[in-house]
């Protein structure tokens, strides 16, 4: 059958009457539900192309690719502290957007995905964690495909690179050649919406979940929190959908040998807040409010409603309330 519309004679004998009706009816239904295609509005963010297709029955893959592939934008400037990083710069700089442990369950490796935003990566180059000052050698340099992984020699901005992590970078970490202190612009750490209390039942297991639970927090699986309590601080997980505590409690069974329990917490909403000491601790010690800090040490007020968090952050005017860690 020759390419065509809805109207080619032979695609009601290709298809049936009824599935070509149906097909109609619905194409009738999107045009009037989407809007007109603007590539000016997908790049800002303010218009989500759809594509209709079935990865299982690989229906729809290869004209997805291709358009996917002609509608995507080439590396463009990306904030920093010093300004936009341009993608033509000779210096090389990236960012860690992701960390995923035990890749390998063999070796227990980890990795952190680092986003190239100027210069040429080579297999090998020192690089300096701007963070922390430390140099990184960044050895073995990878790229992936599903579960197949293969060594490269070179990457080039826009391309995602994943070098072995011996614990060094986190994510939003900024990686560059030239020696300063430039801070490329991480991407936000939003504020989760669902918290719970974990505990392990066998006590000899303790280590083992809070190895766990730091090294799935500095991936972004979940956030942990530390409540103060008369025996000390308490770890507390957020999440900002439920789905986020199952694929935790999957992880820490089977990668490390943790089998943890939930018990749900009511808040159902978190703010970082910045401001004087005297008012952050006064204001938590509100009804239905709780104070607990981030693995960097940064405090939050946890909320019980959506009313609290409401009357509390319009009437607070002396703190900063941040939905987005600053």
């Amino acid at each position: 059958m020759r390419s065509g519309g809805l109207d080619e004679p032979e695609l009601a004998d290709a298809i049936g009457a009824d599935a070509l009706a149906q097909l109609q009816e619905d194409i009738e239904l999107l045009d009037g539900a989407g809007g007109a295609f603007d590539d000016a509005a997908v790049l800002e963010g303010n218009l989500a192309p759809a594509f209709f297709g079935s990865a299982l029955t690989n229906f729809g893959v290869e004209p997805f690719l291709r358009h996917f592939l002609s509608m995507a934008p080439p590396p463009g400037p990306r904030p920093s502290s010093q300004g936009p990083v341009e993608p033509e710069s000779d210096e090389f700089a990236g960012f860690v957007f992701k960390i995923q442990a035990n890749m390998d369950p063999r070796h227990r490796d980890r990795i952190a995905f680092v986003r190239v935003c100027s210069g040429r990566f080579e297999a090998g180059a020192v690089v300096a964690n701007t963070r922390t000052g430390q140099q990184i050698r960044l050895s073995q340099p990878q790229q992936f495909m599903a579960q197949e992984r293969r060594l490269i020699d070179e990457v080039w901005p826009g391309d995602v690179v994943g070098v072995h992590d011996r614990g060094n970078p986190r994510i939003g970490d900024t990686l560059a050649t030239d020696g300063s202190d430039i801070r490329i612009e991480e991407m936000p750490r939003f504020s989760p919406e669902h918290f719970a209390r974990i505990s392990v039942p066998d006590p000899l297991r303790r280590k083992h979940l809070d190895k766990g639970l730091r090294q799935l927090s500095e991936e972004g699986a979940a956030q942990v929190f530390f409540a103060t309590t008369h025996a000390g601080p308490e770890p507390l997980v957020g999440a900002v959908g439920r789905l986020q505590f199952d694929v935790l409690m999957h992880r820490l069974e089977h990668e490390y040998g943790v089998r943890a329990t939930l018990h749900p917490l009511p808040w159902s909403a978190a703010r970082w807040v910045e401001g004087p000491e005297a008012d952050v601790l006064r204001v938590a010690g509100g009804h239905g409010l709780t104070l607990a800090y981030d693995a960097r040490n940064r405090p939050l007020i946890l909320f019980d409603s959506e009313w609290s968090l409401r009357h509390t952050t319009s009437r607070e005017t002396a703190l900063r309330f941040h939905d987005v860690a600053p």
